[in-house]
């Protein structure tokens, strides 16, 4: 990818919402150049989509944890994909990443507090089919 593109996507990153005049000025290219190079990497794949940054704080969900799920295979009717898929569901679960090593998904949640996360571990996650086991980690900070 030429440098330009790259910078383009760097500016994108930080800030979604910059317009095309801000990124041409930016990044030190003609308005029309500016466009295409977006346009390419869209048609590319390269640019998926925009995103907003939420403060999760502001909406009474300022706690985040990752929880660690085993995937029980020996009476597994369900691929880890349709299971990550089925838990993607459930409240308060931001995100599944399907992973390697001692654990087989990695879930991001995001609660009020601790009875919400208790609610969602010991009612919901652990009643999903196919969950063997599970690991909460708190986050005691972001860093962004």
């Amino acid at each position: 990818m030429e440098d330009k593109s790259e910078q383009i996507l760097e500016f994108l990153r930080n800030n979604s919402k910059l317009s095309l005049r801000q990124i041409a000025k930016k990044a030190g290219i003609p308005l029309t150049t500016a466009h295409n190079r977006i346009k390419k990497m869209q048609k590319e794949g390269v640019i998926k989509n925009y995103s907003v940054e939420v403060d999760y704080s502001k909406l009474g969900l300022s706690l985040c944890a990752y929880i660690m799920a085993s995937v029980k295979y020996d009476a597994m009717h369900k691929s880890q994909q349709e299971i990550a898929k089925k838990i993607l569901k459930l409240s308060f679960v931001k995100s599944v990443d399907i992973i390697t090593g001692g654990f087989d998904l990695l879930i991001k949640v995001r609660a009020k507090n601790i009875s919400q996360l208790n609610k969602l571990i010991t009612k919901e996650l652990r009643n999903v089919e196919g969950i063997d086991k599970t690991t909460t980690m708190i986050v005691l900070e972001e860093i962004n």
